[in-house]
């Protein structure tokens, strides 16, 4: 078996997301909202927390439907500060309606979500091939000058190291290993 399972510990649903999520390419601008949201929500936490709390957010963010986000209320964000099933820190909470009003900007300027993301590869997706896992990097220039491009937007919770995890999320990075069937 690959060493690059073994990044999840036997945990079923890390398990799930690698093998059928993870770098897999993804081009619906509902879902890789939902990413940015979710790789926001780990800063400071672990990724296998935020995808336990994973269907507790899709429920309390309307399944990341932006337009929907984009119209939350304060007293519907506010409400979600009492709720077990997600962080409950108030700037990430908000940054999901701000965010959301924000990408249906840049939906306007670029024609979607999609193709401001692609935008930074020129529509080529980035293929590692590396051996282990020490070799993944956690940051690259892409990832650099998408956190800053969305940053200079109001984009929250975008830094280099969150941004290249969100490429690999939505599959502009492809970093299985080069030995794993997933890949």
């Amino acid at each position: 078996m690959s060493e690059c399972r073994n990044w999840y510990n036997g945990d079923p649903i890390l398990e799930e997301y690698h093998d059928h999520e993870w770098c897999k390419e993804n081009h619906d601008d509902d879902f890789e909202f939902q990413m940015l949201c979710l790789e926001g929500a780990s800063v400071g936490l672990s990724w296998q927390i935020i995808m336990h709390k994973r269907e507790a957010y899709l429920a309390a963010f309307h399944g990341f439907i932006i337009d929907e986000c984009a119209v939350m209320t304060n007293e519907e964000l506010d409400a979600l500060q009492s709720n077990p099933g997600i962080i409950r820190n108030k700037n990430k909470i908000y940054s999901v309606r701000k965010n959301a009003q924000i990408v249906k900007e840049i939906q306007k300027e670029f024609g979607s979500f999609d193709a401001y993301l692609w935008s930074f590869t020129d529509g080529r997706r980035i293929d590692g091939y590396w051996r282990t896992l020490q070799d993944i990097p956690t940051v690259s220039d892409v990832s650099i000058a998408m956190s800053k491009d969305m940053k200079k937007r109001g984009i929250g919770f975008v830094g280099p190291v969150i941004t290249y995890s969100f490429l690999q999320s939505i599959g502009i990075v492809n970093d299985h290993l080069a030995d794993c069937e997933y890949r």
